[in-house]
Formats: C-alpha cells, sequence, structure tokens
C-alpha cells in the first residue's frame, strides 16, 4: 500500500572552523533526501503560549536566522553508509557559524483506526492506515483498496441507484513536514529550481497546522532578506496543492465512474496550503462549524471558490462543540445553521448519531463517540428526538432547499491570496460597512480566476454565475504575478477595482525574486496607477461603491445587524432573499433590486403568503421587517402571482404598528388590530387610507401553571444501553416559570417537561360584546431553550419559531375555558452529570467533565396572550 510518506529533518551546528568526518545524524531514520549546509547569521530560543482543545502549551523552538545565499545542497558528500566528511568553505564574517540540515523520507505509519495487534492475515489486522494526499497515485490506492475489498457488483449495483457522493472528513493526519515522495520532481517542473537547498525553510510549520499547532517543529529558519525566504515557502506550498488536486481529482474521476455525483470533502483542511485554491477541485465541498466557529466571514471565504466553480452542493458538518456531549440544543445547532446558510452553505449535514445498542465495557446510555466531549448524540435517547426534533429538521430542510435553488447573486468579490490558509477560519475583511448597508460578498483566490466562468461581461465578473459588480483587494494582500494581468484584463472589461488600506505588494515566488522581478513591480504600478482602480481607506468601501453608482441586491437599513442572500431561479422565476438577524433583536427595512410581488416562505410551517406591507421605488421594493436575534426570513420574488395561494391585487404601503398580523384573502386582507388607544392606520399602495378602531381586550400573562415533570433516568441495570431511559412523573405548581436547575427536587433532572395551564375565552370583561365573533388571540412564548410543542384544547399548533415562538390560536379557541399544554423537552446533561463517575464508554470513565455547568432547562419567562379584534381590508 502506497501510504503517506513524511519528512524527518535533523541539525547540526559547526563552527567557523569546525570540521565533520562521521555518521550524520537520523542516519538510517530512512531515505535520505537532501544535506543541505547554511550560514547562520543568528539564534535564539523562542517560547510562547497557545489554547488549544486541551488546554494551554508552552511551544518552544530554536530560531535560526540565516545568510542569504549560503543554503547549499551537500547530499552527494554523504557516502553511501552515511559518512559526511565536511568544512566549510570559507570563514564566514562576524563570528557566524554553520548549521548542517539532514532531511530523511520515510512512511509516516498515520493510522485512521488505532488497532494493536500482531495479526496480519488479513486486511483488517493491524489497524488502518492513511495513504498519501498529495500526489494521484495516493488516490489510486484509495480506490484500488475498495474495488479489490469492498467495491461487489451488488454493491456497485446499489451505488448506482442511490449514491450521492463520497466523502472524505477533515485532514487528521500528522507529520513532520507535508510531504509525497513525487514532490521534488514536481516542484522543480513547478518552479525551474531545486527544491532541496531549501528544505530548512519549510521544516517548520508545514504539518498539520490545526492539529499540530503545538509542535510545529524544533527549529525555525528564515533568511537575513526583507521577505525573509517565504517565497521559498509559498512554492513549496503550491507544489504541494497542486499534488493534493491531483489526489482529489482522481478520487473524483474514480467516484464518478461508480455512477455517483463525485467527491465531497473538506479541502486542505489543516494543511498549509491556500484552502480557496483547492475547493473547485471537489464536486461538493464541505466545512464545519466546529473550525468555522460560526463564523459568516469564514464561510464567505469557503463559499465564493464554490460559487465560481458551479458547485450546486457546498455542505457543512454542522453541530459538534467541544465539551457540549449531551447538552447541545436545538438553538444552538440552528444558531449554527442560519450563519453558514448567510455565508453561502446549502448543506447540513449534522453531527453525529451514534451506535445505541450494548457495547463492551459500556454503562447506559450507550458509547459516547468522542469520549463525551464533542456534541452530539442524535436518538431517542434525546428527550426532544420526539418533542421538537423533527420540526427543526423540517426547518434546516426547507432552508436547504430554498439555498439550493437557482443561482446564487453575490455583490462582491474580495481578492483573497493565502499561503496557508487559517484553520479557524478568521475574518479576513473587520469593518462594517458593507454589512451595515447590506453588501454581500464572497472571497475568492487568484487561483480561481483560471476557472472557465472567471471572465467579465458588462463590467460583471462570473456574469452568469455570482455576477460580481466589483472586486476589492485590501492593502494587506499581495498579488501573484499571474494574478496581475488578470486584474488588469477585468478593468479594462470595464470591473471596478477598489484596493481598500495600504500599498499593495507582490506575492513572495522566486520565480518573481530574480530576472522578471523589476517587469512585475512595473506591472503593479501600472494596475494601481489606472483609472478604474480606486483607493480607499478600509471601512469606506461601501461609500465608493455608492459613489459608483452600484447597489447592493437586497440592502438593509436597520437599528442592528442582518445578513442577506440572493439567489436567482430562471427556470422557476423566482428569486430569494435570505435575511438572517445578528444576535440582538432589531428593526428596519430591506431594500430589494425586484419588482416582481414579495411572499414570505415561512421555513417553519411551509406556509406562503403575500408580504402585506412594502412599497416600490422603482426599480426596488422596500419592506419592513423586525427580526429577533437568530431569526430568519425568506422573502421570495415572483413575476406571476403563486398558483393556489390567495394574492390580492393591492397591498399596503405603511400600517401602525398595532397591527400585529394578518392574512391574505381573495379580496384583500384579514387584518389583526390590538388593543390600543389610538385607531389603526393602513394606506394601501393605491393611495386609500383605512382607520380601524380595535375593541380587543388587553394583553394578559398566563399562569398559574402546574408542570409534570418526566424524569429520564437510567435503568437498575446499568450495562443495558438498549433502555433509552426509565421513566417517571413528578408534578410541581409554578407561580413563575423558572428553570427546572431552579427547583430544589429537580435541579439535576433530564427529561420533558409539560406544562398546563387555563384561562377563559373572551375575557370576562368582553363576554357579550358585538365584536367577539372577530376576536381572536397570539400567544407569545419565551424564546426557547431547546424545543416547544404547543397544544390548544387538544389540538397541536404548527410549529413556532424557536427565535420568536408566537402562534395565532384563533382556530383553536373555544367560548369558555380554554387549556394551553406546552411541552418542553431538556437535555440529557443535567441528570448525566450527577452520576458520571459511574458512567463507562469503551472502558473510559468521565468524572474530570463535572467541572462542565448545568444546563438551564424547561420554560422559562412570561408567556403572554395577545388578543386582536380582525378587519376586513378588502383590495
Amino acid at each position: 500500500m502506497y501510504e503517506l510518506p513524511t519528512q524527518v529533518s535533523f541539525s547540526q551546528a559547526v563552527s567557523n572552523h569546525g570540521f565533520l568526518n562521521k555518521t550524520i545524524p537520523g542516519w538510517g531514520d530512512g531515505q535520505l533526501v537532501a544535506a543541505v549546509s547554511a550560514i547562520v547569521v543568528s539564534r535564539a530560543n523562542i517560547s510562547y503560549n497557545i489554547t488549544g482543545v486541551t488546554g494551554v502549551t508552552r511551544v518552544s523552538y530554536e530560531d535560526l536566522i540565516l545568510q542569504d545565499g549560503s543554503l547549499t545542497d551537500i547530499t552527494s558528500s554523504v557516502s553511501g553508509d552515511g559518512i559526511l566528511s565536511w568544512k566549510p568553505a570559507s570563514s564566514p564574517n562576524n563570528g557566524s557559524d554553520h548549521e548542517l540540515f539532514f532531511f530523511y523520507e520515510k512512511l509516516s505509519h498515520n493510522q485512521n483506526v488505532h488497532f494493536l495487534s500482531n495479526t496480519t492475515k488479513t486486511i483488517w489486522g493491524n489497524g488502518s492506515y492513511v495513504a498519501d494526499h498529495f500526489s494521484a497515485q495516493g488516490a489510486r490506492t484509495v480506490q484500488a483498496f475498495w474495488d479489490q475489498y469492498l467495491l461487489t457488483d451488488e454493491l456497485k449495483g446499489l451505488l448506482r441507484e442511490v449514491g450521492n457522493h463520497g466523502w472524505e472528513d477533515s485532514i487528521e493526519i500528522h507529520s513532520n513536514i507535508s510531504w509525497t515522495r513525487s514532490l521534488p520532481t514536481k516542484f522543480e517542473g513547478m518552479f525551474a529550481y531545486d527544491l532541496k537547498p531549501y528544505l530548512p525553510l519549510v521544516m517548520f510549520g508545514n504539518n498539520n497546522i490545526n492539529l499540530q499547532s503545538t509542535s510545529p517543529g524544533t527549529t525555525r529558519c528564515t533568511l537575513d532578506r526583507p521577505d525573509q525566504g517565504q517565497g521559498y515557502v509559498n512554492d513549496y506550498r503550491e507544489t504541494l496543492a497542486a499534488g493534493y488536486q491531483e489526489y482529489l481529482t482522481t478520487l473524483s474521476q474514480w467516484l464518478q465512474s461508480l455512477g455517483v455525483k463525485g467527491l465531497s470533502s473538506q479541502p486542505s483542511y489543516n494543511l498549509p496550503m491556500d484552502m480557496e485554491a483547492s475547493i473547485p477541485f471537489v464536486d461538493a465541498p464541505e466545512c464545519e462549524s466546529l473550525q468555522g466557529h460560526d463564523n459568516i466571514d469564514g464561510y464567505r471565504q469557503f463559499s465564493g471558490p464554490a460559487n465560481l466553480a458551479r458547485r450546486k452542493i457546498i455542505s457543512i458538518e454542522l453541530g459538534a462543540a467541544f465539551g457540549r456531549a449531551y447538552s447541545y440544543t436545538i438553538p444552538e445547532l440552528l444558531f449554527s445553521a442560519n450563519r453558514a446558510a448567510a455565508g453561502g452553505v446549502n448543506q447540513f449535514v449534522i453531527h453525529g448519531q451514534s451506535y445505541t445498542g450494548n457495547y463492551p465495557q459500556t454503562t447506559w446510555p450507550g458509547y459516547t463517540a468522542f469520549i463525551f466531549y464533542v456534541s452530539d448524540l442524535y436518538s431517542p435517547k434525546r428527550p426532544d428526538w420526539n418533542h421538537g426534533l423533527q420540526a427543526a429538521l423540517d426547518y434546516m430542510s426547507r432552508l436547504q432547499h430554498v439555498q439550493q435553488q437557482g443561482v446564487p447573486r453575490t455583490d462582491i468579490a474580495f481578492y483573497n491570496k493565502q499561503s496557508a490558509t487559517d484553520p479557524n477560519f478568521g475574518t479576513v475583511y473587520a469593518p462594517t460597512d458593507l454589512i451595515a448597508e447590506g453588501w454581500s460578498y464572497t472571497y475568492v483566490s487568484p487561483d480561481n480566476f483560471d476557472l472557465p466562468h472567471a471572465y467579465v461581461e458588462d463590467g460583471i465578473l462570473a456574469p452568469q454565475d455570482a455576477a460580481y459588480q466589483a472586486i476589492v483587494i485590501l492593502g494587506s494582500q499581495n498579488l501573484t504575478q499571474i494574478s496581475i494581468s488578470k486584474l488588469e484584463s477585468f478593468m479594462k472589461a470595464g470591473l471596478p477595482i477598489i484596493v481598500a488600506g495600504s500599498v499593495l505588494g507582490l506575492y513572495p515566488s522566486e520565480t518573481q525574486i530574480n530576472p522578471g522581478h523589476n517587469s512585475s513591480n512595473n506591472a503593479l504600478i501600472q494596475l494601481l496607477n489606472n483609472t478604474n482602480v480606486h483607493h480607499v481607506a478600509e471601512g469606506e468601501i461601501s461609500q465608493k461603491l455608492n459613489d459608483l453608482n452600484l447597489k447592493p441586491r437586497v440592502g438593509v437599513r436597520t437599528n442592528g445587524t442582518w445578513y442577506s442572500t440572493w439567489r436567482e431561479d430562471e427556470e422557476s422565476g423566482i428569486a430569494y432573499a435570505y435575511i438572517l438577524g445578528d444576535l440582538e433583536a432589531a428593526t428596519g427595512e430591506v431594500v430589494v433590486q425586484s419588482q416582481s410581488i414579495p411572499y414570505f416562505f415561512d421555513l417553519w410551517t411551509g406556509a406562503r403568503q403575500p408580504v402585506f406591507n412594502y412599497r416600490t421605488n422603482g426599480s426596488t421594493t422596500i419592506i419592513p421587517l423586525e427580526l429577533a436575534g437568530n431569526q430568519t426570513k425568506v422573502i421570495a420574488f415572483v413575476a406571476e402571482a403563486v398558483h393556489g395561494t390567495a394574492t390580492p391585487a393591492t397591498h399596503a404601503a405603511d400600517v401602525s404598528s398595532n397591527i400585529v398580523g394578518y392574512a391574505a384573502l381573495t379580496d384583500g386582507f384579514a387584518i389583526h388590530v390590538a388593543a390600543s388607544s389610538d385607531p389603526a392606520l393602513v394606506r394601501l399602495s393605491t393611495g386609500t387610507e383605512n382607520t380601524y378602531v380595535s375593541q380587543a381586550p388587553e394583553s394578559f400573562e398566563l399562569g398559574p401553571w402546574t408542570l409534570v415533570l418526566e424524569h429520564w433516568e437510567a435503568p437498575e441495570n446499568f450495562s443495558d444501553a438498549t433502555i433509552t431511559a426509565i421513566k417517571s412523573n413528578t408534578t410541581h405548581q409554578l407561580d413563575e416559570l423558572v428553570s427546572w436547575v431552579d427547583l430544589p427536587t429537580a435541579t439535576n433532572t433530564s427529561g420533558v417537561g409539560y406544562y398546563y395551564t387555563n384561562f377563559t375565552w373572551p375575557p370576562a370583561l368582553t363576554i357579550g360584546s358585538a365584536h367577539d365573533a372577530s376576536f381572536g388571540a397570539y400567544i407569545k412564548f419565551p424564546p426557547v431553550l431547546d424545543a416547544i410543542t404547543v397544544y390548544v384544547n387538544g389540538a397541536r399548533l404548527p410549529p413556532l419559531d424557536l427565535t420568536n415562538p408566537i402562534a395565532d390560536a384563533t382556530p383553536y379557541l373555544m367560548k369558555g375555558n380554554n387549556q394551553i399544554v406546552a411541552v418542553i423537552p431538556g437535555t440529557m446533561w443535567n441528570y448525566l452529570r450527577s452520576i458520571l463517575p459511574e458512567i463507562r464508554s469503551s472502558g473510559r470513565e468521565f468524572s474530570a467533565f463535572t467541572a462542565l455547568p448545568k444546563t438551564d432547562n424547561g420554560l422559562v419567562g412570561v408567556v403572554t396572550v395577545v388578543p386582536f379584534e380582525m378587519f376586513h381590508l378588502k383590495a
């Protein structure tokens, strides 16, 4: 098997007048790749603290500054038995000494599955080894294994019937230096010089830059010149990426030959290379919320290249969080989904689902992947499995469906060339001027400019795809030599280029340092001086876009922060605006560049209804909105009325705040007017004004409440993991709705709460009123901690938006006594935490995790009934 090779390195200091005649360090530890000598200008010992998954780690290394031009390949001086006879050719100045470096290539013996056994008679013995990820040969090794041992004719037939993509998880291989046997040859073919003398420059920070962030290497070498030799490092990483892209392409072609759609993987995760350059080589690229940290800017870095490569699916592994096993809630899952969608993601893959039966050396609640540390374990052992999870999954499926329709359009492209992408996807553009006005943007690498759809037509970049109106280059960026000519061609075709911040530089590469360096500088100066290249300070990009008479497709005016995406589906004639409210509630309006009929598409219920209140101005539609924290809206813009949905001929252009809801009718709207000292006002788009005086009673709180708390606990046979839970009930009378943690007899309880209360309808003060028949009511719940299902007089209400849980209860109300039941699941963590020292999974114990805090569970806050009077507004 062609296993992943790696490099190991050794070094030895030699004084000015020293002489070496002995076996070189590390001899016999692998195949010698190179021996290199260099003059050392200075030495220093460096230490720093870094925080990782396991806490704070102290990193220490020796920092060497080497004399530029002194690195020399002395491999030919090493004898066949590893003896090197060597002395400095000349004494360096200033008392500097020399360092000798020795690089060996060997198999890494990285294992995906660790299995300590001497059994080697079958392929299942002695674990599972990682294949080379930096060459086509590594992919062919994977293919050969599957073809020989796994893919029977029957299985191939099933894959053709139901297969979607082949999938590879995040790259978690360890190495000393990322390497493949063919790298030196490939490097010389790409850059026309020999890599071997410069290996000392790549021996630090070029392994797994995320998982090995605490062990980047023992020696860091740079050169005593302005770029510190970064050009050599960049060329090495570019070569590494080229091999990785061959690996991806080979896997994709093989998978497509099996009749599936190709490869889905998390491209270049954790590897020292430009992620955006490799994303187009994956058929369905996937990111993850764990390393993405729910950062919308990070997802924009991921989705830009995928969109430019016309990848229909941009996936995310969703819901993994450290320290949150059995405590991860549905609102947290949806928070991650909503933010990923705002960044351009359109497929959700939830992490994770464990085996739920009995397992060796494992107690109830059963096998727990990731040693009780990573969320979450989706199974019937979660109390919300039958009490709210399905509604959340339906929400996610509708959001995913909308975000897969048509073509994503994006206002602005950011040029983003990275030598190695930040594995934690930090924000590239921090100022908020673009977000404040609703500009959508993604990032693209100059490597993506070679894609066939990356051209400019009528001043628009990728006109059939993202249709970028401008490209922004931050002053912190450096331009590659090839990108300068590409940007010049874009500019000549009318695409505005905005340079924000300081003066741009050249991206270091040794192909630019030598004869062509001056010509590259001249080309850069010529580009920057063009009249279609605009220079602004960071934070002033939006103003320049306005000066250029450009407009965001979904502009915003709000007292908070809203994010948006825009998709156009020519086949259906529908365009979709997706709007996400940030952490805090906000009000405002969206300004959409469309004259089509707007509809709200409800992601929670699937209902569609025309927007009641909006105004138009030329080619734009302006829609007032009010969003809770993390609340979303989908507004569909349709050229013709949606079939089967009542769409009145007119609409409101302005309404007063005491109109709390509406329903569309074939001949107008039923408007819901709450109690108010002022009349309700509706100004129609025709200019007609209507006023209404509501006789609805005032809002009132519900209570007291009876809580029947269903406790989920371990079975008597603690080794029986097949049992979901042993369930028993306690009853609690509540004047106030507080967390179960605050109930003395339920502080460690996990399970499901059934909340009961009653109220009289209509309220006593209005009984006998001539308006009784036209009264209705909303029930408003506090923000949901995990999930909620509501019953009114035994009838189940449609799913509630967990961020703003309000339901129109009117169809379910009856005259007289009315019963409300709210079913509220809690997480399993609080109970499991109380017995954690007794729990085992695969023989491990987890008492240390009792330090993690409890979670609040239950219905917490105030539940309010908001009565209204219905009026028929004819259109």
